[in-house]
């Protein structure tokens, strides 16, 4: 009894070292899926912010210009906004999620669609780091249709042909309402006398790229 004693001990060092090896192994595996699992939740936030970054600075320079349709073509496309200023924003989340910006850090999309990409590295406490990437669209939802103006049968000589936005068209008179935006399929008609917009959110859609 004690040689079969003698024996069984030795394989049940091997069994219990076995285990605890194996345990390590999940524990370092799953260690990692939980480090990629947070890159990749810092990338899509810092996205994200840098795109909502952006929409809320079209809306506020739309704001100032508000009574000139001539001046709304950057910001019906979705184009004129500060980059840089979006960026910040988007290290800002990268920061609360334990990550920093880094490679391409976060640079505009070249695919014809206006957003970011964002490439971010975390920084928490784990010995090793992970690498994710995101990118965030930026889509507009509203166009502008400026009026034909109407013309007195008694005129002579034809006005000249209404044009769109990008051509510097007629501008409505100042103590005349702006129509002929439309965000979402509703129609928005821009008060002279109280100006305003639809919220951020109805004038531009935030989402991540698929």
């Amino acid at each position: 009894m004690r040689g079969d004693s003698g024996q069984a001990f030795p394989v049940y060092i091997a069994v219990i070292a076995g285990l605890l090896f194996l345990a390590f192994a999940y524990f370092l595996v799953g260690q990692a899926a939980l480090t990629r699992n947070s890159a990749q939740t810092a990338a899509d936030a810092a996205a994200l912010a840098a795109a909502q970054d952006a929409r809320e600075q079209l809306r506020d320079g739309w704001i100032e210009v508000i009574l000139d349709p001539g001046q709304w073509a950057g910001f019906l496309k979705g184009e004129d906004y500060d980059e840089d200023a979006a960026c910040q924003r988007a290290a800002v989340f990268a920061a609360r999620n334990e990550a920093a910006l880094t490679g391409d850090t976060c640079v505009p999309l070249t695919t014809g669609e206006h957003g970011f990409r964002v490439t971010v590295t975390t920084t928490g406490r784990e010995s090793h780091h992970a690498t994710a990437s995101a990118e965030a669209v930026l889509e507009p939802l509203c166009t502008f249709d400026p009026p034909v103006p109407t013309r007195d049968p008694s005129e002579s000589t034809p006005g000249p042909t209404p044009t769109g936005p990008d051509d510097g068209g007629e501008e409505p008179d100042e103590d005349d309402p702006v129509v002929g935006l439309v965000c979402g399929g509703k129609p928005s008609v821009i008060d002279p006398e109280s100006p305003s917009l639809p919220s951020a959110a109805d004038l531009f859609r935030v989402r991540l790229s698929d």
